[in-house]
């Protein structure tokens, strides 16, 4: 089952899975996690596309079109499912931290 299996995502499986929320290419995904962390995570080509084919075949993402040779994706329910439980995750890892740093 694909939740055993991503019971905790790494950096990129988030942003790319979170990202997903709105149909995009992987060019695109690239850019905009690229710029919505500030350069702080960067996902190469090889990384973006084989996390993009195992999500499809997982049933996280679905292609819903293909635009100019570029394979446009959109999570899935399952998906969804996914991200929300490892944010909540690490909000609970952040409000542990708090408890002792502050």
């Amino acid at each position: 089952m694909a939740r055993k299996k991503m019971q905790t995502l790494t950096e990129s499986m988030f942003y790319i899975l979170l990202l997903l929320h709105k149909e995009k290419h992987g060019y695109q995904i690239m850019k905009e996690i690229d710029m919505m962390t500030e350069g702080r995570v960067k996902i190469g080509p090889g990384t973006m596309y084989s996390l993009l084919s195992r999500f499809e075949k997982e049933n996280l993402i679905i292609k819903v079109s293909s635009e100019d040779g570029k394979k446009v994706y959109l999570v899935t329910e399952l998906g969804k499912e996914i991200i929300n439980v490892d944010f909540r995750r690490l909000k609970s890892m952040v409000k542990d931290a708090e408890g002792i740093l502050w």
